[in-house]
């Protein structure tokens, strides 16, 4: 998968310069691979009405799930300032690990990154220990 890491890490950095963030000013992207290899990238899009907000990674996975696909691998996550260098791992917020949990077995793997030579690799299951998902309503 080092090379599919690479790609996801590449597209989620230059997803970021398509962020809309007037109000915040950080920037956010991300690269949803498929199981069949296909990838979605997503940024982050602000509202002035802060709950209108959508973040990078639920941007890619609506994209990836309204055309269809169901089945996920990997996420790569990049976030900062914009104009400046990323300084820190963008970590997804609760709402996102809600959903990747609604889509994503435990195995999943969330990849956060500084730069093409700097990331975290993490499951879904260390990332969201206990999550609640449809089994637990069944």
């Amino acid at each position: 998968m080092k090379i599919e890491v690479t790609e996801l890490i590449r597209k989620a950095l230059e997803a970021r310069n398509s962020a809309y963030v007037p109000y915040s000013g950080y920037q956010v992207g991300a690269a949803l691979l498929t199981e069949d290899k296909k990838i979605y990238c997503g940024c982050n899009v602000e509202n002035a009405s802060y709950g209108a907000t959508n973040c990078a990674e639920r941007t890619a996975f609506f994209k990836a799930v309204s055309e269809g696909e169901r089945k996920f691998k990997a996420i790569a996550i990049a976030g900062g300032l914009k104009g400046k260098p990323i300084t820190d791992y963008a970590w997804p917020c609760g709402i996102c690990r809600q959903v990747m949990q609604e889509f994503c077995g435990p195995d999943f793997q969330i990849i956060v990154v500084k730069s093409e030579d700097d990331y975290k690799v993490m499951s879904l299951a260390e990332l969201l220990p206990h999550g609640f998902g449809g089994e637990s309503i069944t």
